[in-house]
């Protein structure tokens, strides 16, 4: 990979539930980039979005019971905190309320994240290679979430399609020639946070960025599983398994 790339959150109209969403970001880069995104470029696009192209709403009248909401969407519950906030496990993310979202909706609904993260990013990755007739090219799906122990929000990748996501560092030595154990690299998360603190939390309107330089390892499938792990072999599992309830 590069020692250096760039980040650019790229501004554009109000997205609204049902539209296309590959016309909508050809439409958006295209004054930018009349003949499509550079080759070997990321971009880096808000779930947002994709959740409001696939018409992942639901109104707060069909789903008075927030709790029983964030249970159906979970793939883990583990409980209520403050704020009216739950913890969950959805799409291999520790994340509050299976990642069900309600600013920036213009409706008022509840926005639930795509229903296969992975297969939107691979779709919209092969809607805009057809488009732009580009090689080399890949998608990220964005979100943001909270750490322990840390103020604040960070940029987190909910999906991606068309490079790895992750660089294998077992058995490579470190500086003083000792050979690495465990180490790897999460490419995806960390451009997920360098792309999302542009495009903001907000106003800002910017629910896409483009991502040039960082030298990806670009291929044509993506294992959903390179960057996730089981739960039992988490090395945070002790903290929380017993708070574990069926959703």
């Amino acid at each position: 990979m590069s020692k250096r790339f760039q980040v650019e959150a790229l501004k554009t109209s109000i997205f609204r539930t049902g539209d296309d969403l590959v016309t909508f970001i050809a439409q958006s880069t295209a004054k930018r980039f009349p003949q499509g995104l550079p080759e070997k470029s990321i971009l880096a696009v808000t779930s947002k979005i994709v959740s409001l192209a696939e018409k992942r709403l639901i109104s707060r009248d069909a789903a008075p019971d927030k709790q029983a909401l964030v249970r159906r969407e979970a793939d883990q519950f583990l409980g209520e905190i403050a704020h009216g906030v739950f913890l969950t496990v959805k799409a291999g993310l520790f994340i509050p309320s299976a990642g069900i979202d309600e600013s920036n909706s213009e409706s008022g609904d509840y926005i639930l994240f795509p229903k296969d993260p992975f297969a939107s990013a691979r779709d919209l990755w092969q809607g805009l290679k057809k488009l732009w007739g580009i090689r080399d090219f890949g998608i990220l799906i964005t979100d943001s979430h909270t750490q322990p122990l840390r103020n604040g929000v960070t940029g987190i990748c909910l999906s991606y399609w068309g490079f790895k996501g992750t660089e294998k560092l077992i058995g490579k030595p470190d500086l003083f020639g000792r050979k690495l154990k465990m180490t790897h690299v999460n490419i995806v998360d960390s451009l997920a946070a360098s792309a999302v603190v542009l495009m903001g939390e907000a106003d800002d309107a910017c629910p896409l960025a483009l991502i040039e330089g960082f030298g990806a390892e670009f291929q044509p499938e993506t294992d959903p599983t390179e960057v996730s792990i089981p739960l039992e072999s988490d090395l945070y599992y002790p903290v929380f398994k017993n708070l574990i309830q069926k959703p």
